[in-house]
Parts: C-alpha cells; sequence; structure tokens
C-alpha cells in the first residue's frame, strides 16, 4: 500500500470504499493518476464537473473571485450571490433562492419551507411524501425522505413525518397527497441513486395536477438531475411540469460545495428572518463559479448534451452484454449481463472511469466531453461488456 493511501486509511473515516487509484491531475474529461496513467472521467465527480477537470472558464472566474474576498458573513451583500439567484430565477421562473453547500441542505430547506407553509395553513399537515427508491441525503432528516429501507436501519430513530409510494402507482400517490396530514410532495424525475430510471411523463403531471388540486407543495429534487445534466437545465423542464419548490447542487458549483433551493412565488416568502441559515450559503467563490457555469448553458449547450446523450443511448442499447439502458440526457443507467461492479473495475484497468447505481453502470460525464473522447469511452465499455458477456456464458457452459 503506498503512504498516501495508508495514510487514507489511517486517519480518513472510512465511511467510503475507494477504487485503488491516486488522481493527480487532469483537464477536462481525462484525468490522470500518479504512475502517469491516463483515464476517461464518465463520472465527473458524481455529476459535478459540469465542463470537467480544471476548465479554464471556471478557473478564471473562482480565481478572479479569490483574490478579491473568499468569505463574508451572509449579513453582508456580495455580488456572485446576488447575481447567481438572479440567472437562476430569470432561468426558471422561480421568485428566490436560498443557497446552502450541498444537495441534503437544499433538501433539509425545501422540508422546511413546506412544513412552515402547512403549518400556517393547517397544523395537522406534516407528512411529507416521497417515493420507493428515492434518495435524497444522508442528514437524518433526508435518509427519512429516503425511499429505500436499508438506509434506514442502523439510523433509527429517523425524523417522523415521511411517506413512501412507489413510482408510477397512481392509486397510491393519490391516496397519499390526498390524505389531511400531507403537506408536500418531493419526487426526483430521474431516480439517480435508485438506478437511473426515469419517472413517466404521465405520472409526474399527474403528481402537479393532484398536488395544485389539493393545496400541496410540488417539489422537485434535482440535485443530480439539473444543471444540464438531462438535457434541459432542469430535468422537470422535460415534463412540462412547474414545481413549487426546486433543489438542486451537485453540477451547480462545477467543483465546489454549492446547493440551493429555489422558490416559487407561492412560497418564495415563506422563510423569514431566522427561519433557516448557513454559514457558508452563498459563499462568493462557490457562487462565481457556478456564475459560469450556469451562463454557459443556452439553448445551444444543452441541444449538444442531448445529441450526445442520443449517441451513448444509440451504441449502448444494442450493444452485446448489455440488457437496458435507461436514464435522461447524459444521466446513463447500463444494465449489464455481466455484474456492473465487474463492468466498472475492467473499464478502470483500460483507462475509463465509470460509477454504479444499483445493479447498474452509470455514467455521468463532464456535459461538454469532447464527441472523440466520448466515443472512445463508449467504444471501451462496449467491448469490456461484450468480453465479460462471452466470458460469463463460457463459465455456464
Amino acid at each position: 500500500m503506498s503512504e498516501l493511501k495508508q495514510k487514507d486509511s489511517t486517519y480518513v473515516a472510512g465511511t467510503y470504499r475507494r477504487f485503488p487509484v491516486e488522481i493527480v491531475s487532469g483537464k477536462g474529461s481525462v484525468v490522470y493518476d500518479e504512475t502517469g496513467k491516463r483515464y476517461i472521467d464518465m463520472g465527473s465527480g458524481i455529476g459535478v464537473t459540469s465542463f470537467g477537470i480544471a476548465d479554464d472558464a471556471w478557473v478564471a472566474a473562482v480565481t478572479e473571485q479569490l483574490g478579491r474576498v473568499q468569505h463574508m458573513s451572509n449579513l453582508y451583500y456580495t455580488e456572485p450571490c446576488a447575481r447567481l439567484a438572479e440567472m437562476l430565477c430569470e432561468k426558471t421562473g422561480m421568485a428566490k433562492v436560498f443557497f446552502c453547500n450541498s444537495g441534503a441542505e437544499a433538501n433539509e430547506c425545501a422540508i422546511k419551507v413546506a412544513r412552515k407553509y402547512a403549518a400556517t395553513k393547517d397544523p395537522a399537515r406534516t407528512t411529507i411524501v416521497t417515493l420507493v427508491n428515492s434518495f435524497h441525503g444522508r442528514t437524518l432528516t433526508t435518509l427519512a425522505a429516503t425511499g429505500q429501507e436499508h438506509y434506514h436501519e442502523l439510523f433509527q430513530p429517523l425524523t417522523p413525518g415521511f411517506r413512501h409510494v412507489e413510482a408510477g402507482n397512481m392509486e397510491q400517490l393519490a391516496e397519499a397527497i390526498s390524505a389531511p396530514d400531507t403537506a408536500a410532495l418531493l419526487v426526483e424525475c430521474v431516480q439517480g441513486e435508485g438506478g437511473v430510471i426515469a419517472l413517466a411523463p404521465t405520472y409526474v403531471k399527474e403528481a402537479q395536477r393532484l398536488c395544485r388540486e389539493n393545496d400541496v407543495l410540488f417539489m422537485v429534487d434535482e440535485v443530480q438531475t439539473g444543471n444540464g445534466r438531462t438535457g434541459q437545465l432542469y430535468a422537470y423542464m422535460n415534463f412540462g411540469v412547474k414545481p413549487d419548490v426546486v433543489s438542486t447542487a451537485k453540477g451547480l458549483g462545477g467543483g465546489l460545495p454549492l446547493g440551493a433551493a429555489l422558490l416559487s412565488e407561492k412560497v418564495g416568502n415563506v422563510l423569514t428572518f431566522g427561519d433557516h441559515g448557513s454559514t457558508f450559503g452563498g459563499n462568493p467563490v462557490a457562487c462565481a463559479g457556478a456564475c459560469s457555469v450556469i451562463s454557459r448553458m443556452d439553448d445551444a449547450f444543452l441541444a449538444a448534451v442531448r445529441e450526445k446523450s442520443a449517441y451513448c443511448f444509440a451504441e449502448l442499447s444494442e450493444a452485446e452484454g448489455v440488457e437496458s439502458v435507461s436514464g435522461m440526457g447524459l444521466m446513463v443507467g447500463i444494465k449489464t449481463t455481466a455484474p456492473a461492479a465487474d463492468v466498472v473495475r475492467e473499464c478502470m484497468a483500460r483507462g475509463v472511469l465509470c460509477l454504479t447505481a444499483k445493479d447498474k453502470v452509470r455514467l455521468l460525464p463532464a456535459l461538454n466531453i469532447p464527441a472523440d473522447i466520448l466515443a472512445e469511452a463508449i467504444g471501451i465499455i462496449k467491448t469490456v461488456c461484450a468480453e465479460l458477456a462471452a466470458a460469463q456464458k463460457e463459465s455456464e457452459t
């Protein structure tokens, strides 16, 4: 074991099962380990580095702000925070933005907004409805919101006030939303950690209709799906709906910790002085980086994301050793005949870094990944899937 890996094992809490690779440098969608080996990054830090590693425009924006002021209390104004909030509101039609540091924190804010909005109308309305197989974070409250029981087992008691219904089950959805204790519905339009599964458009539209009919807040978790990942600025835009609250993070900051809860006109003034806060929320350096990211996500850029998505789906859907392909945009889940972990391990050996989600290989490349590098990575993934499938068949005969 190298000195670095030994030090990490000794001093860093063991909450991650790290791959045996030390990344030391990179540019765009290519990174290098300590031996100089080249890898194509098809994970982008789990959907974080929207424009890849060491993107020139992002680095310039962050560096310039670092030379001015790296942090200031939210008791004072800073220009990048206000500019980013304006960008997000103008691009989405939302009214207000609360900034924080992560996706879990953005979802915590959404939950607090829902609880306070409902409490002013009926104190009995405290329950947040979420979907089975959802993932909303790892705090005690967002774990409770997460509809996957195995995350709950060793952390009881979780925060009360959550109810989970099966995605796609209209009857369960209608019953849950119309219940007298329901305050809000929180959904991911594409369940990322749950296996890269997109919800049906009819289901999402019906969810919004039921929420409006029952004065229940319709909230969308865009932590992984947002900021261009699905080929629209936010995934809900693919479904023709308008949420009351949107939570987002990951790709927003481009590599710096930044989360946000976007609030519609309906709930824009629900949180007032002292209701919520974050020491680092709206940090000027993180916001400067995010302004660089969001400002470049115009129609032409998003169209290019959709083109790359179509290429990935077309190439992988008929590939040997691939059972199915799911997801949306550059958020791709591959159900392989060989175990996903084996595919990821072999791809890594051949210079392609992939992720998993449940029993699938998951791809979350930088949104601006060059076509030739994307083709190289997809080619390697296809080869690995085919070879492992052939080996599996041989071992079974």
